[in-house]
């Protein structure tokens, strides 16, 4: 490694908000609140966020993540099993209640939102668009909370021009909370242009944190050589934040899970640096990808604060009798 006389210099502009979000926040303190109060094992359906790092550290203190409720032993019934931050279908708390399972709902409130927008569509007559990805959690929890047939998924302009309603004059639509604003707002625009009388949610289905991290990235990428997202290759709001950058004017953009994941040898020459973070990708790994640049570069940090969030989503009654001390709130906050 070369001494600090010999380093290259780096500008890395720093995106500010990064990172978690209030209801990543949430959905983590629900696990570890849980296996405090009821200890371990406590189950976890699907990553309770699409993060492995964080996934690992609650395996470590006890949570056994699970894909299918059928998974928990017979033995295991008494314990709590809690749903993921991006939602289930109703089929699924029906499903527990009939295992006489207890569960604990750590979906986003947000989310939850997006389902409450979805159900008003339907009580008013309408049948419902959802702006989303196949296969996502969050699409796959909005889509159960209605009848088969009730919701179509339109993924891309192809899909708008496709789509041939039984009454297009009785039609709304929602939005997956983690899309590109850009990408949705076109889409919105082809379904506003082919069926003018469909409904807008009541309220904005892209949640803030999304919204917030978006505008941070555009802000910093335009002239960056690389620009790096700490998120995971399943996390639908980091994939966007890489898009983003991209299109804002970063020469390069990647998606890393950790500092090993950077590709020292192809990124070439670089003297500005954008980096940024999805919302379940805690601020310990942030900290691991500068000091990786540290070792190699004389860096210097440009904080780019685009937004100040102050949201706070408190967990559910059941379980705010317990406290949490310093060690456990560092964990949550994903600083350690």
């Amino acid at each position: 490694m070369p001494d600090i006389s010999s380093k290259p210099p780096l500008t890395l502009r720093l995106c500010q908000p990064r990172g978690f979000c209030a209801g990543v926040d949430r959905a983590i303190q629900i696990v570890v609140l849980a296996l405090k109060k009821y200890g371990a094992p406590v189950y976890v359906r699907h990553e309770i966020v699409h993060n492995r790092y964080v996934v690992e550290g609650l395996q470590n203190l006890g949570a056994v993540f699970i894909e299918e409720l059928d998974e928990i032993p017979d033995e295991h019934h008494d314990c709590p099993v809690v749903f993921s931050a991006h939602g289930v279908p109703k089929s699924v708390p029906a499903d527990a209640q009939a295992r006489n399972l207890f569960y604990l709902d750590a979906t986003c409130p947000l989310v939850s939102k997006v389902h409450k927008q979805a159900m008003r569509h339907q009580r008013l007559g309408r049948h419902i668009l959802l702006i989303g990805h196949a296969g996502h959690p969050e699409v796959i929890g909005t889509m159960g909370q209605l009848p088969e047939g009730a919701v179509t998924l339109i993924e891309t302009e192809a899909d708008v021009a496709a789509f041939q309603p039984q009454d297009p004059e009785a039609l709304g639509f929602v939005t997956q909370t983690t899309l590109s604003v850009e990408d949705t707002a076109g889409l919105i625009r082809a379904l506003q242009a082919r069926f003018p009388a469909i409904m807008a949610p009541s309220a904005e289905s892209i949640c803030y944190a999304t919204t917030n991290r978006q505008e941070a990235v555009k802000e910093t990428a335009a002239g960056a050589d690389l620009f790096l997202v700490v998120g995971a290759p399943n996390s639908s709001n980091s994939k966007r934040l890489v898009e983003v950058a991209e299109r804002a004017g970063a020469k390069m953009s990647l998606l890393v899970q950790r500092a090993s994941e950077i590709p020292w040898d192809d990124i070439g020459q670089i003297s500005t640096l954008g980096l940024s973070a999805g919302a379940s990708a805690p601020e310990i790994i942030v900290d691991e990808i500068i000091d990786a640049f540290r070792a190699r570069f004389d860096v210097t940090v440009d904080l780019a604060v685009t937004a100040t969030e102050t949201e706070n989503f408190p967990v559910m009654s059941a379980l705010r009798d317990v406290e949490l001390t310093a060690s456990d709130m560092a964990f949550v906050n994903g600083t350690v």
